[in-house]
């Protein structure tokens, strides 16, 4: 593949990965390393473990998305899930709009 496609892939992907998360939250709560086990098997791409988790943070700092801690089961550690909340709902939809929108203009 081409330098220019490769960089043109980074882009929509790994460097907007919060609405990947934002897909994968409204779904269903789940935990940091679930959520990049379902980023590779989903999408096809694999962010580093870092950029996950700063991303994470962010959304919930801005009110996208909250957490709570669960037990583990039978010695297993506890899990930070991670849920979408009404704002982050909102935050999803308006930027699949930009994107539909976007798409659409360069089809013309």
């Amino acid at each position: 593949m081409e330098e220019v496609l490769l960089r043109l892939r980074d882009k929509l992907t790994k460097e907007m990965l919060w609405i990947y998360i934002l897909k994968l939250l409204k779904e269903r709560p789940m935990y940091a390393y679930e959520i990049r086990g379902q980023l590779k098997r989903r999408f096809g791409f694999e962010p580093a473990t870092v950029s996950s988790y700063v991303v994470l943070y962010k959304l919930e700092e801005a009110g996208y998305v909250t957490s709570e801690w669960h037990e583990g089961e039978s010695g297993k550690p506890s899990r930070k899930y991670y849920q979408l909340t009404e704002k982050g709902e909102k935050l999803f939809e308006d930027g699949i709009k930009i994107i539909e929108n976007v798409l659409e203009m360069l089809k013309e």
